[in-house]
């Protein structure tokens, strides 16, 4: 409408323009006027916040998992010991999704679970990568092996649970202590899986709720 005005001549009279804007105001405000939806503005106001949903978005099987952290979560201990926890007595659960990242100072590794119950695990340093049952050495990478046995698990036929079925060993390029993550499967009630780390440094494990979700780790000492 003001690219019209501007094509009136010089002598149009202040009563006439005065009444050209009055009726434009009406036109953009009447709620049955079909055209005036594709002018307003609050749409394109209101799909403003769609870039920080697409930063919350970025936790893939080889992406970041900042929705994944707790405030409460433990102090890394001075040591590398075993860390353990007990299952609920009514855990059936089964792995559904694993997702690994890098954060200031240590490498993330999150077991999503669904099922009954809480989870519990023992997580420690071995060796080598063993696969219970079989005996066979898996070529984990990195010059750490840290084997995570989650306790109160149930094979998918038990839980009627959809199993994990991404990338399995899981590896980003842009973690420092996390080489790879190997999910081997449910063996006398305990998921394991084993993540090869850069070196043998401090971890830590706590378990997170909605959805249930074991979390490791791995501190980074060259920060």
């Amino acid at each position: 409408m003001h690219a019209t005005l501007r094509r009136r001549p010089a002598a149009l009279t202040v009563g006439v323009v005065s009444a050209v804007l009055v009726l434009t105001a009406c036109s953009s405000s009447d709620d049955g006027d079909g055209q005036s939806a594709p002018s307003s503005p609050p749409p394109s106001v209101a799909s403003t916040p769609s870039p920080s949903t697409s930063d919350g978005s970025t936790g893939s099987p080889s992406g970041s998992t900042d929705d994944d952290g707790s405030t409460s979560a433990p102090p890394f201990p001075a040591n590398t010991e075993p860390d353990t926890s007990d299952p609920s007595a009514d855990a059936a659960l089964t792995v559904t999704d694993v997702r690994v990242g890098r954060h200031d100072g240590f490498d993330r590794v999150v077991f999503e679970l669904d099922g009954t119950g809480t989870p519990g695990w023992r997580v420690e340093y071995v060796p080598e990568a063993v696969d219970d049952g079989s005996g066979n050495v898996y070529p984990l990478d990195g010059d750490g092996t840290l084997q995570v046995m989650i306790s109160g698990s149930g094979y998918p036929t038990d839980t009627g649970v959809t199993e994990y079925s991404g990338p399995n060993p899981l590896r980003s390029d842009q973690t420092d202590e996390v080489e790879e993550v190997a999910l081997r499967g449910v063996f006398e009630g305990s998921t394991q899986a084993f993540i090869g780390t850069d070196e043998v440094n401090p971890f830590r494990v706590y378990a997170l709720t909605d959805p249930t979700r074991v979390v490791v780790e791995v501190r980074n000492d060259d920060t």
